[in-house]
């Protein structure tokens, strides 16, 4: 079984290479996302790409192998279980959920996750919308765009939140702005960088172009008709 370090290293990875495509993590990136010095982190990942885990390209970066991937989803399953699992069964706060998911995911059994995944229902997103992999390593993440895209008078649907630091999420929480919530765009002013958003129930939120691509959304047909009308 991998250790702590790595399968946060694993994780880290993972998650980041969402971002970059599959391309190499640069280890500046990576050190700052394990919260390490990138000599500390260089020689962990040499570490982890002897073991066949990752590969490390000097100056380039590191990236994972498919058994790599393999075991950072599983780490991610877990963390995204047991975030569901302390929110809808525990009550924690889920401003609070994914610190504490983070301690436990190195810990858990797989018999006992297993009984949380039947408990819960097998469920297919955590409480900020993330897709939880399932227990073959598999993800599947449908397409989604962020509010930042969509126009005036378009309506839409929170899916998921990619910004789940306690601050954010407590923000989400008081505007309305959560996954499952209806929301209209109201307003959009480009020059300005912002955008009215009006949730269900709520008062219209004013959000910055960049806190407004946190907010993941579908359906995306919408905005992506004008795209190619453009």
């Amino acid at each position: 079984m991998a250790s702590r370090t790595i399968e946060n290293y694993l994780k880290q990875l993972w998650l980041e290479q969402q971002d970059t495509r599959g391309k190499y993590v640069p280890m500046g990136k990576l050190a700052t996302l394990v919260g390490v010095t990138a000599g500390t982190a260089t020689t962990m990942v040499k570490a982890i790409a002897d073991s066949g885990l990752a590969k490390y390209a000097p100056r380039a970066g590191a990236r994972l192998t498919r058994a790599g991937e393999q075991l950072a989803l599983h780490v991610l399953r877990r963390h995204r279980l047991l975030e569901l699992f302390l929110v809808e069964i525990l009550g924690i706060d889920w401003s609070d959920a994914h610190a504490e998911a983070e301690e436990l995911e190195h810990v858990i059994s797989e018999t006992v996750l297993a009984r949380i995944d039947l408990l819960l229902g097998h469920p297919s997103v955590d409480p900020h919308g993330d897709p939880i992999p399932s227990s073959a390593g598999k993800l599947e993440a449908p397409e989604l765009c962020s509010l930042a895209e969509l126009q005036t008078g378009n309506a839409t649907m929170i899916a998921r939140i990619v910004d789940q630091s306690s601050e954010f999420l407590r923000f989400a929480q008081s505007s309305g702005l959560v996954p499952k919530a209806h929301v209209v765009i109201e307003h959009t002013n480009p020059q300005a960088g912002a955008i009215s958003a009006r949730p269900d129930g709520k008062e219209p939120v004013m959000l910055s172009m960049v806190a407004a691509a946190k907010f993941l959304v579908r359906p995306c047909t919408a905005t992506r008709a004008k795209r190619r009308n453009k």
